[in-house]
């Protein structure tokens, strides 16, 4: 990423803001309730959500943030993950990145463990 390279997490519901930059959707299953055709969202990258194995035993239980963390890095070491983080990571450096997600608990979810990853990306 760029020096100064902007990249945001937000919820999906969440109306757009005029500092979003490309919005991208990184869950592996459309949002409940949301449109299509009302969704603000530049593009849908699925190949990087968590394996449906990992999402289920984490549960968004703060006390395995941690681990879920370690074993999400290593699912995106995967070629295709790997390749789709790529992607994000160009779009990221073309200008600002938000990252969206469905979940509520936004701070401990696997976007925000993105979001870390492509800001700290050199």
């Amino acid at each position: 990423m760029n020096p100064g390279t902007e990249v945001r997490v937000a919820r999906v519901y969440d109306p757009a803001g005029p500092d979003d930059g490309t919005r991208v959707l990184v869950d592996k299953l459309w949002p409940r309730g949301l449109a299509k055709d009302v969704a603000a969202l530049d593009d849908w990258c699925r190949e990087v959500a968590p394996s449906a194995d990992l999402r289920t035993w984490y549960a968004h239980d703060p006390a395995r943030f941690e681990q879920f963390t370690q074993r999400y890095l290593a699912e995106l070491e995967e070629p295709g993950r790997a390749a789709a983080l790529d992607k994000l990571a160009e779009i990221g450096r073309a200008g600002k990145l938000t990252l969206l997600t469905a979940t509520k608990a936004v701070p401990i979810s696997h976007a925000t463990v993105l979001a870390g990853l492509l800001t700290n990306a050199s």
